[in-house]
């Protein structure tokens, strides 16, 4: 019963309808991988399960434990680096005996959370060296995750919790001077960045000067969205993905074949759905009782927008391609359960809103 009284009703169906479309885009993508459709399955149940905990659990508590979730996270990227297991030239996984785990994910969530608590205790005495600290706090496991080389993951972390430290009064003086330093640095950072990621970005610029290898995931998915026209193919007649053109098609392109067989209609109603959930989740965080709610509430807004923003984008060629799901679409168990989490720290400070006493 306390959880229905905390439930954010039209948060749960916009969610509810971005995972009923994308289980039915992941069907057609991936129906002759049954063991996928069984598997996402098991990803939504876990991170329903998720969000019916996270929802039910005190934000003091969640704040409590701000602090030992972060140091956790940070000490497990150390000893990926050190003792992680490598594939395909990353190494991004930790053995823990009875199965791998991905710290990196964790601070998808961690890390929000973590500056959020700090700029919370800090919030009667801010100083401008705050705003410094709170990006120690940022730039250590961001720059922890580029080692292992994990590009993807490290943005998303990155902008998350530079979604707080924003939320959290940064001036726009000093925005603007980061964007300028951001512009001025991109040749020595393009100096430091791997050869894969270098030709991701050269790839971005001419995917037909390697349409056989780095360009063909691009080349193959602006195909599929282009062939779907205004109104799709119809699903499961989507021919780019049955014919096995698109490559990871139930994870990070699934985009591609929902565009196909939807077309740009169906796009148009995908981008309301996620349009919908980022506004309902700042109008959770523009309610919300406490500094620290406010700020977590903006992050998941911010992660949300990074989510989205940047799978379409390198789906339809605007962006360089980096491995992010499509947020409550794409295959992916731990994605799913961050989700899930985000949406029960959602649910909590939700309630938490409208329980606040009225003033008379």
């Amino acid at each position: 019963m306390e959880f229905l009284l905390a439930i954010d009703w039209p948060l749960l169906v916009i969610v509810s309808l971005l995972t009923a479309v994308g289980f039915v885009a992941l069907y057609s993508a991936g129906y002759s991988f049954p063991w996928r459709i069984e598997g996402q399955i098991r990803n939504i149940a876990v991170a329903a399960a998720a969000m019916l905990v996270v929802g039910l659990v005190p934000m003091k508590w969640v704040k409590n434990m701000s602090v030992p979730i972060y140091i956790v996270g940070v000490l497990l990227l150390l000893a990926t680096l050190l003792f992680g297991v490598t594939i395909k030239g990353a190494t991004r996984w930790l053995d823990i005996g009875v199965g791998r785990i991905q710290p990196s994910e964790i601070m998808k969530i961690a890390v929000p959370l973590f500056i959020a608590w700090y700029f919370q205790v800090r919030d009667e005495y801010l100083r401008w060296w705050d705003y410094v600290i709170a990006a120690f706090f940022l730039a250590l496991p961001v720059a922890l995750i580029l080692k292992q080389p994990d590009l993807g993951t490290s943005i998303l972390v990155f902008c998350a919790g530079f979604a707080v430290i924003f939320f959290a009064g940064l001036s726009w003086k000093v925005l603007a001077a980061l964007v300028c330093g951001v512009l001025v640095s991109i040749p020595i950072a393009w100096t430091m960045m791997y050869d894969y990621q270098r030709q991701r970005v050269l790839t971005l610029l001419d995917p037909s000067s390697d349409p056989l290898g780095a360009g063909f995931h691009t080349i193959q998915a602006i195909i599929a969205i282009g062939s779907g026209g205004i109104v799709g193919k119809g699903w499961m007649n989507g021919t780019q993905a049955h014919l096995d053109f698109i490559p990871e098609r139930t994870s990070d392109f699934l985009f591609a074949v929902y565009s196909e067989e939807f077309g740009f209609l169906g796009d148009v109603g995908l981008l309301i759905l996620y349009s919908a959930l980022i506004f309902r989740t700042l109008y959770i965080a523009c309610r919300a009782k406490t500094l620290f709610e406010r700020l977590i509430a903006g992050a998941i807004a911010a992660i949300f927008l990074m989510y989205s923003f940047v799978n379409m984008g390198m789906v339809s060629g605007i962006l360089p391609v980096v491995g992010v799901p499509l947020p409550f679409m794409s295959y992916g168990g731990t994605a799913f359960l961050i989700l899930g989490i985000c949406c029960g720290l959602l649910m909590r400070i939700s309630a938490g809103s409208r329980r606040r006493p009225r003033k008379k």
